[in-house]
């Protein structure tokens, strides 16, 4: 698939965080300081705020909480991110209430035009894929760093506040060689990328500090997403990544559930609600300027695991597995001193609550499963 994907999730699977189960951006509970996400983004109200990527999971569910905070939204996306509609149909991007400019983050004309006169800005577009920029470095480097060039360059040049970089856990690669078994990511260690995706997403964060750190320039901030899932997600041909989706969708097809390389490695799984929160409120926080930060519940579960979650709602869920793909992490979790102190953030709803909604949801919306997903079923 050509071209800028959005705002989507990263790689694989995780972790029983703590929480509640509760509804994420939709609750008005209390924060780490006693103090509701909501009541912190009214420093947004009336402010004019630029999304990349703002029709895809992350980005739309981003954009729906930024209107509710009474900012002004322009979302700048290629929709070209899936072969079906989902945008409209299951991301509900004509119903946001923000503007919609369909353009590349390559197209320098298109971004100083929708960065005229924004406060705020979140790139969080990029080729979102592990395999997919595996296959195609070519178009991995056009959108990752060409268009992440663009974007740096003509934010530095503007009255933008700040800019939010949407990164990756996929930058710290399998960790520390020289431990075994699962690991925690802190965001001062070494990182060592195994794959084209992470090196372009540790490009962006290198490119973001070098471009954005002057005196005279606006703040930046880098969040590192761990492995991003929640309804209304949906998995990609040829992709591995994504895996409530995967998983899910092939269980109610009733396929094999695949899992790769025996589904040992681990992941930090966040739901996108609670990734849509922090992201929004990484454009508010005085301590974020200039900082990088995990995003993640601090919780290590394997893919595995969290195919065990899924099973029990499926009767003909089954397991098989396949060989581990080609720049797939071994995985770890989340450092999350950093989110707690710099953001004040810290994630609400948990895997077992998070994977329970979407396969609900799947289940009340047979639609979502991709057309071209249920043909390789029927075939």
């Amino acid at each position: 698939m050509p071209g800028t994907v959005n705002g989507n999730g990263d790689v694989g699977m995780n972790g029983n965080a703590r929480g509640n189960g509760g509804a994420g951006t939709g609750s008005p509970e209390p924060d780490v300081h006693g103090e509701s996400v909501e009541a912190r983004l009214e420093k947004l109200r009336d402010s004019r705020v630029v999304v990349t990527g703002g029709a895809g999971l992350v980005g739309s569910r981003l954009v729906r909480l930024l209107r509710r905070a009474e900012a002004e939204v322009t979302m700048l996306d290629r929709l070209d991110a899936y072969p079906d509609a989902v945008h409209s149909s299951l991301f509900g991007v004509d119903s946001l209430g923000a503007k919609l400019v369909v353009g590349d983050v390559c197209d320098r004309e298109v971004v100083r035009r929708v960065l005229a006169g924004a406060d705020y800005v979140v790139h969080a577009a990029a080729y979102a894929d592990v395999a997919a920029c595996t296959r195609r470095p070519d178009i991995a480097f056009h959108a990752n760093v060409q268009g992440t060039q663009v974007v740096l360059e003509e934010v530095a040049a503007s009255e933008v506040r700040r800019l939010v970089l949407v990164s990756s856990a996929a930058v710290y690669g399998n960790g520390d060689p020289s431990i075994r078994g699962p690991q925690v990511f802190r965001e001062d260690q070494r990182l060592l990328p195994v794959s084209v995706y992470a090196n372009s997403k540790l490009w962006a964060e290198h490119q973001a500090r070098l471009l954005l750190s002057g005196p005279d320039t606006p703040e930046y901030a880098v969040l590192r997403y761990f492995s991003v899932y929640g309804d209304p997600q949906v998995p990609k041909p040829g992709s591995h990544s994504w895996m409530v989706a995967w998983l899910s969708m092939q269980a109610r097809l009733g396929r094999p559930m695949r899992l790769n390389g025996g589904g040992v490695q681990v992941r930090d799984l966040v739901h996108v609600d609670d990734v849509a929160a922090a992201t929004a409120l990484a454009l508010v926080e005085d301590g974020m300027a200039g900082a990088t930060v995990n995003v993640g519940t601090g919780v290590p579960t394997s893919v595995r695991e969290v195919g065990e979650l899924i099973a029990p709602h499926f009767p003909r869920a089954h397991f098989v597995t396949t060989p581990l793909p080609e720049g797939d992490p071994l995985g770890g979790y989340a450092a999350t001193e950093h989110c707690r102190e710099l953001l004040r953030w810290r994630p609400r709803i948990d895997v077992r609550a998070g994977v329970e909604r979407y396969v609900r949801w799947l289940s009340a919306t047979p639609h979502a499963v991709p057309k071209w997903l249920a043909a390789e079923a029927a075939a």
